[in-house]
């Protein structure tokens, strides 16, 4: 049987005596009458644990009972709205959505943030690229400008002589 719930989900008890309670989804078991679900904190149960050897002590241990997976809704972690799971193909994947157009999957939601982390970093490095062509070609027009100058100011310093002016040249 297939179910729109995966554990580390955060769901809401919908009916029973812990209604209303969010909890992490711990397991997910498939029995002869349906899936049933562990979530953290609802429907504790105490069990008898038995001493296995003599060293050990017999006691009562509290913990976490099945619950039936139609009674629990996933929790949006976008809008925090308890949700029916609908199911949506994006970029060729079949991804778990949210009402609201979240998407549910962490795991594809991660890839999808490491995809455009790696953009980004293409981006900053073709910037960073450009910056340093745009520094250089300002830096040559710099040296440019002022060899120009040194040069006029070269020209106009000469010294002239007493035999030029006398010879009318």
């Amino acid at each position: 049987m297939k179910v729109s719930i995966k554990t580390g989900d955060t769901v809401l008890v919908n009916s029973g005596k812990d209604s209303g309670k969010k909890g992490k989804v711990l397991a997910i078991k498939e029995t002869k009458k349906g899936v049933r679900v562990t979530v953290e904190g609802v429907n504790i149960v105490t069990k008898a644990k038995k001493a296995r050897t003599a060293q050990e002590k017999s006691e009562l241990v509290k913990v976490e009972g099945t619950i039936d997976v139609s009674n629990v809704n996933v929790v949006c972690p976008t809008c925090g709205k308890p949700t029916r799971v609908k199911h949506k193909i994006i970029d060729g994947k079949k991804v778990r959505v949210c009402s609201c157009g979240a998407v549910l999957d962490k795991k594809y939601v991660k890839e999808t943030k490491a995809k455009k982390a790696e953009k980004t970093a293409e981006n900053t490095e073709e910037t960073k690229k450009a910056e340093k062509k745009t520094a250089t070609e300002k830096k040559s027009k710099a040296t440019k400008a002022t060899n120009e100058k040194a040069t006029k100011t070269a020209e106009a310093k000469k010294p002239t002589t007493a035999r030029s002016s006398q010879r009318g040249v």
